[in-house]
């Protein structure tokens, strides 16, 4: 259990959580009914944690932590999407700030950092609604400050106080109760708290995400929801602002006049502002008359919702072309090459260069398709492709994320992509192609562990297969080999070798050769992958 939260502990609490709400994306997604149920909280709170932490992750290990917390919470709000997603980057500059004047948290400077959070999300919101993520933070705010004087009880009680409030938000917001689902903002902010305690507590893996979807997708009145009901704001407008601190106040009231849902956060010259309005173009002029708008998004609401309630697409799509594009993740300019060969837009990935989500649309928009596959081809990318996959069908885009873990089941899934063929039978036969292929690998153990084969020393050699560290070796070629008879032990056809970088071909021939004696019904290819870390990934098909 720590006793305070340092720059390094503060940096795993920022990559936990940002996995634990890709985990927690699509069912904070579908709570989304208020204040508009367009769907996309869990995907803008996302994406706002996502640019935080890009942030925080360029900066130097040796940067003192008030620059590394000033630069999280400035990613959080130039990242911020949504009215969730911009309270959740003010939450997150009261926890910076905090951080910013004390090199540690002690249990003090956490109850002060969880007051000052919830005093500036309250303050950024225009009208603030109890039954919202506002009111999450304000239990676990109270429960900190009543807590024993110790890190662990602090967070442990802002935590569990945040998720009683929670199940309380349909009691206090009634278009929550007739939907039958908790808040989608108070979700997120409770999973934030929850990554926060498996920190503090000392866990190296996050904990399984508690579902709080309910048993269907909600049948939303649209006529009970407030920003669609009596005419209400058509347009969710938003954009940066340069300006003087003394001009936001102003801005605040004309924007009040003008819509709902107005949040404006930031400070120091910059400020993220977010308003529902039905005269977009008075919201911006607003802005302009404040300073300098910049990064503009402006939503319509009835596209938005017709896109999630009925399979519609926004009017843009009409320009895409009719067939199915092709996204994948490469881990080594080998397996970049034969991605592209098979007409997959490629976005570089692998360990310690995983793509964010932004990456990955961009990737989707250069197909220009209307219809788009995207293969991860890694575990951790999947939640990423997810919420890009999100963002794209809001573009009017339609998306699926196969979930291939392994570069060499992208291989097989990209190998009998066809861009003519229909989509759904597209689907279906890469998906056939990724599910049958069973993926391996060598590598070679750089830290001292224990693994499901038994304990592991620097310079073993490790045998992956179907994602797991299995076997435990001195010698690559013969872990290579056990690895394929184990693959193959469930049945095969073809065996593929994927060459890692660092010259390790004679290796594969060595390999391919034994393979060939010793299974002559076994076909084998030998790849150039590149990829860094591991000499061969090892496919059987």
């Amino acid at each position: 259990m720590l006793q305070t939260l340092d720059a390094d502990a503060a940096r795993r609490w920022a990559v936990m959580a940002l996995a634990a709400l890709g985990d927690a994306r699509e069912e904070i997604d579908t709570l989304n009914v208020y204040p508009v149920p367009d769907g996309d909280t869990g995907t803008n709170m996302y994406l706002t944690l996502e640019a935080a932490c890009a942030a925080a992750a360029a900066k130097s290990k040796d940067t003192a932590a008030p620059e590394v917390a000033d630069a999280f919470a400035r990613g959080a709000l130039l990242g911020a999407r949504g009215n969730s997603g911009i309270i959740t980057a003010q939450l997150l500059r009261g926890w910076a700030d905090t951080l910013a004047e004390r090199p540690e948290l002690d249990a003090a400077a956490a109850v002060d950092a969880f007051h000052r959070a919830d005093q500036q999300a309250w303050a950024a919101v225009g009208a603030p609604v109890e039954g919202t993520i506002l009111s999450v933070s304000r239990a676990a705010s109270q429960a900190a400050a009543l807590a024993a004087p110790r890190l662990g009880a602090v967070v442990q009680a802002a935590a569990a106080a945040a998720r009683q409030a929670l199940a309380l938000t349909p009691d206090q917001l009634p278009v929550l109760a007739r939907a039958g689902v908790v808040d989608a903002g108070g979700r997120g902010l409770v999973v934030l708290l929850d990554s926060l305690v498996d920190v503090v507590g000392g866990a190296t893996r996050r904990r399984p995400a508690r579902a709080h979807r309910p048993a269907a997708l909600p049948v939303v009145d649209l006529s009970s929801c407030a920003d669609l009901a009596r005419g209400g704001p058509a347009y969710e407008v938003m954009y940066l602002l340069d300006a003087v601190d003394d001009a936001v106040g102003e801005l605040r009231r004309r924007l009040a006049g003008l819509g709902d849902s107005v949040v404006v956060v930031g400070g120091g010259g910059l400020w993220n502002v977010h308003v529902h309005s039905d005269d977009a173009g008075a919201a911006i002029e607003a802005g302009m008359t404040a300073g300098r708008p910049h990064r503009i998004r402006i939503t319509h609401f009835a596209e938005q919702i017709a896109a999630r309630t009925e399979g519609g697409a926004p009017a843009r799509a009409w320009a895409l072309r009719e067939t199915t594009g092709l996204v994948a993740c490469a881990a080594g300019p080998g397996l970049e090459r034969l991605f592209a060969d098979a007409s997959a837009e490629v976005v570089p990935a692998g360990p310690g260069r995983r793509p964010s989500t932004a990456q990955l649309l961009e990737a989707v928009r250069r197909t220009r398709a209307r219809n788009v596959v995207l293969l991860p081809n890694d575990g951790d990318t999947l939640s990423v492709a997810q919420a890009a996959a999100a963002v794209a069908r809001q573009e009017g885009v339609r998306v699926t994320v196969l979930p291939t873990r392994a570069q060499v089941q992208g291989l097989a899934a990209a190998a009998v992509h066809d861009p003519t063929r229909s989509f759904d039978d597209e689907v279906v036969t890469m998906s056939a192609a990724a599910a049958a292929a069973r993926d391996g690998a060598v590598t070679v153990a750089v830290r001292d562990g224990l693994t499901s084969a038994g304990e592991c020393h620097v310079g073993d050699v490790l045998g992956v297969v179907d994602g797991d560290f299995a076997l435990v070796g001195q010698d690559l070629c013969a872990v290579a080999l056990q690895v394929i008879e184990r693959l193959l032990s469930g049945g095969g056809e073809l065996v593929t070798l994927v060459v890692g970088a660092g010259g390790h071909e004679k290796l594969a021939r060595t390999v391919a050769d034994d393979v060939r004696r010793l299974r002559r019904d076994v076909e084998v290819a030998v790849l150039d992958g590149g990829q860094p870390g591991y000499p061969l990934l090892i496919g059987v098909e």
